[in-house]
């Protein structure tokens, strides 16, 4: 008896201590809470904030400092009111100073609001603050709204210094700040790089800006009911579509005896969740997305929150997340990271690198499309911005701080054009020298092809302007295509024949051949070559050079060998294309379409998306050709280019056909089409068939509606098709053909169901990893996505194909 009456003690003790251990509070070494401008203390939320006074021991207290009287305007903040009503003003840079106990990571966090009194216009501020040789702002302005800006810096030495900078004939001001410790475990020393294998993003020596720290089930968490003082803000404005959602809140089912801990997320978020609303005997192929604004060029360290509090059964919580079109997991398995526990909390860190767009897209899924009761929900999610190389966490925006700055920018800009046009006039007439000498060796030796580089053409229009490509002497295309023989042409078009030419390091080429005078071929011409000249990607048809020589149009490309997807399709005796291969030409093209609209500042829209503009390699990889009626996209500032309708019949956007505003959105439109094109095996406009039947977009569109899209699906591959795939695909399609290109998707999100629907498909043999354009399953698991291959990377250079031509040009031309 008095053994288990031992044993009892003993598990007594240790309960206890567990309980001591999971309610225990983090105590911060450091915890400086400052009421700037205040003469006396303030209470906010049990948090007590010390007046900064004019004897602070923490402020250098300059002569033109003053203290801001209260306000008798009502503020309204999540963070107390009170903390808002006074400010410190600074007319000169001044510091705040912080002894630090403890190195390590603290808070930053600064509040703002612009006081209006007779002396002081607080909205008309414009000033920086740095800490630690970080920026945190730079030349700011705070609006007429409350602020507070939270950073992470890791601080090494024993004190921790605040500046504000006021810019040039303004002055700097702050109302209330913290620095407070952090938990030595909150933040990763290091964290995954998604879109790259095994790479890993060190972040101890970086500052972090909280970008967004948002709580799922449409509930927001105030500071108060966080130990760290934290803002959890609502995720509903952030829902892309709330119609698929259930929000879900059991805040009691949250168990943090094992998982993370409360200082990483209280039991307020870890007890709600935004999940995929499945109804019984249901499966649902949806995914819920939430859209985030951010500053392209950063990094982000994005946390994600979860803890099953949806469902108490044993089945496997599968799911996929990704962040924009990069995959986290393509099988992400919490049951397995938390043996299966209900109510356990679990956090995944990983960093993305945000180049052009502004939107930050994050999404989770069901792992199966055939999954019953598919379980997919999160909890939370945080996104933090991590200083750049320079230690920068804001956007200067100094080209705008004086007129004086306007005026030494306009000159120096002035110089540097009249220094690059008197650099390229002397590059253009020793290039004019050199090509002269080089076209007299090739009359001596006619096997070999010099090429020269014009890097400052005046066209024949008048025009003048950069015309960049290699260009080849007439008398190399003339021995490549033996003499434009017509038993070499392999395609004829509006501009021209296409004739198979080889050049003489036996490199196969499709030169093609301009046969009209007019303004608009030779438009045309050279709009293609400076489209051309600027991109290289595996989707997109590569430029060898050109010729302009004795008024000849003529554009070298590199051969495709399986010829327009059109030619596949119908009105030739090629072999048929199967199911998957034509929806790997659709992600291809996509994927080469989706480059040309993000891949640059300015999107390039193409204008003429069609299947006889998609070719074909030995492989039977897509990519897009003929860029003659390409156009550069809108100014950041405008929604549209004002322009003269030009394409293709039967693929024209209604919208442009109309109003004759063309917007990137004019391709997605094109891309539909040819996407029921690919689908039915059939012309776009046939006036041989019934009447109905004419235009493909009207019948296909009819029996989508239907929901009968297998009636038009083309009879060679119809028992090929899996009826979630086919169903997906039309959706898609009939997105793409909607009448107003608001409702439109872009081609990244076309891109990104288009993968989906492959997945849906099934596995087909897997190729060798040389094949890009493998089973989506292949393509995941690698830690790969669309991404990859639609922002430039080098697994999209086409110009590797191009390596042996060009190398031997360069050779060339340097010996």
């Amino acid at each position: 008896m008095r053994i288990v009456e031992n044993i009892r003690i003993v598990i007594w003790v240790l309960s206890i201590l567990c309980s001591l251990r999971f309610s225990l509070q983090f105590e911060p070494p450091d915890n400086y809470l400052i009421d700037c401008g205040s003469s006396s203390d303030v209470s906010v939320n049990d948090r007590k904030f010390v007046a900064d006074g004019f004897n602070s021991s923490f402020l250098e207290t300059p002569n033109d400092i003053s203290v801001k009287n209260r306000s008798s305007i009502a503020i309204s903040s999540t963070f107390g009111s009170a903390l808002f009503e006074t400010a410190r003003i600074f007319n000169e840079t001044s510091d705040y100073t912080f002894p630090i106990r403890k190195p390590g990571r603290h808070w930053i966090r600064l509040y703002f609001y612009p006081l209006v009194n007779k002396n002081y216009n607080l909205s008309m501020a414009k000033f920086s603050v740095s800490a630690q040789g970080f920026t945190l702002l730079k030349d700011h302005q705070i609006q007429n709204d409350t602020l507070v800006k939270e950073y992470s810096v890791n601080i090494s030495s024993n004190s921790l210094v605040l500046t504000f900078t006021p810019s040039a004939n303004s002055s700097a001001f702050i109302n209330a700040l913290e620095v407070v410790s952090q938990p030595d475990h909150l933040l990763p020393k290091e964290a995954r790089t998604i879109g790259s294998q095994g790479r890993y993003r060190n972040l101890q020596k970086q500052a972090l800006e909280t970008v967004e720290r948002v709580n799922m089930g449409n509930v927001a968490v105030p500071p108060q009911n966080d130990i760290l003082g934290r803002l959890w803000v609502s995720d509903g404005s952030y829902l892309a579509h709330n119609s698929s959602v259930m929000f879900v809140s059991k805040e009691d089912a949250v168990d943090f005896t094992t998982g993370s801990s409360k200082e990483i997320a209280p039991s307020s978020v870890y007890g709600t969740a935004t999940a995929l609303n499945t109804t019984e005997g249901s499966t649902i192929n949806v995914n819920i997305t939430w859209n985030f604004d951010v500053n392209p060029g950063f990094e982000y360290l994005i946390r994600f929150h979860f803890c099953d509090i949806v469902s108490s059964s044993t089945q496997n919580r599968l799911s996929k997340v990704y962040v924009n079109s990069w995959s986290v997991s393509r099988n992400f398995d919490l049951s397995n990271q938390t043996l299966n526990s209900f109510g356990t909390p679990y956090f995944i860190d990983v960093v993305e690198m945000v180049s052009n767009n502004p939107q930050l897209k994050v999404s989770i899924g069901p792992f199966s499309a055939d999954e019953q009761f598919p379980l997919v929900f999160l909890n939370g999610l945080e996104i933090m911005k991590v200083s750049d190389s320079r230690g920068g966490l804001d956007v200067s925006d100094s080209f705008k701080s004086s007129s004086k700055t306007k005026i030494a920018v306009i000159v120096g800009l002035s110089a540097g054009l009249f220094i690059a046009v008197v650099l390229a006039m002397l590059i253009f007439i020793v290039c004019r020298r050199r090509r002269k000498l080089a076209l007299v060796g090739h009359s001596k030796t006619e096997d070999v092809a010099v090429i020269g580089m014009e890097n400052n053409h005046v066209n024949r229009t008048g025009i003048s302007g950069l015309k960049t490509g290699y260009r080849f002497p007439l008398s190399v295309i003339q021995k490549a295509t033996d003499n434009f023989s017509e038993n070499l042409v392999i395609g004829v078009g509006g501009f021209g024949k296409v004739y198979e030419g080889v050049l003489s390091d036996n490199t196969k080429v499709a030169v093609k051949r301009g046969v009209s005078e007019s303004n608009q071929g030779l438009r045309e011409f050279w709009t293609e070559i400076e489209m051309l000249s600027q991109f290289r990607h595996r989707h997109l048809v590569s430029l060898i050079g050109y010729c302009d020589e004795q008024n000849e149009m003529i554009i070298i490309y590199e051969f495709m060998e399986n010829g327009t997807v059109k030619n596949h399709l119908y009105g030739s005796d090629v072999p048929t294309l199967s199911w998957r291969q034509r929806l790997e030409i659709c992600i291809g093209s996509a994927r080469g379409l989706h480059y040309l609209h993000t891949g640059s500042t300015k999107a390039i829209i193409h204008r003429d998306v069609k299947s006889a503009n998609i070719l074909l390699d030995e492989n039977f990889m897509a990519k897009v050709a003929d860029f003659g009626l390409s156009k550069t996209g809108p100014e950041i500032d405008k929604t549209h280019v004002s322009t003269a309708v030009k394409g293709s019949f039967g693929y024209l956007d209604p919208e442009y056909l109309t109003r004759q505003q063309l917007t990137e959105k004019s391709d997605v439109y094109s891309f539909g089409v040819v996407m029921y094109e690919i689908l039915c095996g059939r012309p776009v406009i046939d006036p041989s068939l019934p009447r109905e039947k004419v235009n493909l977009v009207d019948w296909a569109m009819k029996w989508q509606r239907r929901g009968q899209l297998e009636e038009v699906v083309d009879p060679r591959i119809a028992d090929q098709i899996k009826p979630d795939s086919l169903k997906k695909f039309g959706e898609i399609a009939e997105k793409c053909l909607a009448e107003n290109s608001v409702f439109r998707p872009t081609m990244g999100d076309v891109l990104w169901n288009l993968e989906y629907v492959l997945q849906l498909q099934g596995v087909d043999k897997r190729r060798s990893r040389n094949d890009e354009l493998s089973s989506p399953v292949d393509h995941l698991e690698t830690g790969e996505s669309t991404a990859e291959f639609s922002m430039g990377s080098m697994g999209d250079i086409a110009g590797v194909s191009m390596s042996k031509v060009f190398a031997q040009m360069m050779k060339e031309e340097i010996s």
